[in-house]
């Protein structure tokens, strides 16, 4: 045996195996996916587990709100005033390009296939892909974005509920704008003015982010079933894959075509689980058209599209972030090169 091949043989030796939740950590978007989908799992065969009552529940079926606002002012104190008008700006455009898409879809729908679109109404389109997952948008970028795409959530929070949704159907005019709506941003604004004030304390909290990222998704993935996705069938699927992966090719190029990475555009082509009450909204407006069956259906359908794009979305943004980031690089390099 040679010289080489022995000190290959011995550094072999001396390398750790790699650990369980390191190999766990090799799967895109694996900080948000592995939680969301263990506590689905649990929910849907265990959910008992999840009803015990004291703390067990307060931090997962009913605590996914708190702790989404805790995110939320967490995320706020990584980002500088200097960078607040450019993720504005980011969060308006990715956001607009999101609503445009599903509009313009849903209208096809209703009037070019007679409402359906394969077990798909125009309403069912609007009240999933209107709005998106913000909280995962938010943990996304803090994985990959940069600190104005993270900031840009500021902006993307202010589409939630069915007001799109509403208004595009032409069946009530558009909700008032509410304390509700502030209470969903001040997090955080508050996070922001934290952070730039108080340098201190934006070193401590920006180092809780990779943790809370775990302990949201888990929260949030507590509240779904896999039952979910079976009572819904292929169109409860084909509703997800539209979202994350017909709207991510729009909103990846609305993105990159305004100077964006399209990081933040595939990051926002999800669906909120609070969508899933929209079908509902829709129902208490015209109960003649939109409730019964075609109630239960619909909410059905954005329910599964909640968990299909929960899985697809991060595989997305991922993909998008070693594709063009990784060309952002090279080009970089090159130019250097060449000056």
């Amino acid at each position: 045996m040679s010289d080489t091949t022995a000190t290959a043989v011995e550094k072999s030796a001396e390398e750790p195996k790699e650990g369980f939740f390191k190999k766990l950590g090799k799967i895109p978007g694996a900080n948000i996916l592995v939680p969301l989908l263990s506590a689905c799992i649990i929910n849907t065969f265990f959910p008992q587990v999840f009803a015990l009552g004291s703390f067990t529940t307060a931090m997962t079926t009913n605590g996914s709100g708190a702790l989404v606002g805790a995110f939320l002012l967490i995320v706020g104190t990584t980002i500088s005033f200097k960078s607040a008008p450019k993720a504005a700006a980011r969060g308006a455009i990715i956001i607009i390009t999101k609503v445009v898409f599903c509009v313009a879809l849903a209208m096809i729908v209703l009037f070019a296939c007679n409402d359906n679109l394969l077990g798909l109404s125009s309403m069912v389109i609007l009240a999933a892909c209107s709005g998106a997952n913000n909280a995962m948008y938010a943990g996304l970028m803090g994985d990959y974005g940069s600190e104005t795409e993270r900031g840009a959530v500021a902006i993307t929070t202010l589409i939630v509920g069915p007001p799109v949704t509403m208004i595009a159907l032409g069946a009530a005019g558009q909700a008032p704008i509410g304390w509700s709506l502030l209470g969903a941003v001040l997090p955080i604004v508050v996070g922001i003015i934290l952070g730039n004030c108080f340098p201190s304390l934006k070193a401590t909290l920006s180092k809780a982010l990779s943790g809370i990222i775990i302990i949201v998704f888990f929260a949030m993935g507590s509240t779904m079933t896999l039952g979910q996705i079976v009572n819904a069938g292929l169109p409860g699927i084909l509703l997800g894959v539209i979202c994350s992966v017909g709207g991510a090719v729009i909103n990846i190029t609305a993105d990159r075509l305004t100077g964006g990475t399209g990081v933040a555009g595939a990051a926002i082509s999800s669906c909120a689980g609070a969508n899933v009450a929209t079908p509902a909204a829709m129902a208490s407006v015209n109960a003649a058209k939109y409730g019964g069956d075609i109630l239960a259906t619909a909410t059905a359908q954005v329910a599964a599209c909640a968990i299909v794009t929960a899985i697809l979305t991060p595989l997305i943004t991922s993909w998008a972030y070693k594709r063009f980031e990784g060309d952002g690089a090279k080009g970089a390099q090159t130019a250097k090169a060449e000056a």
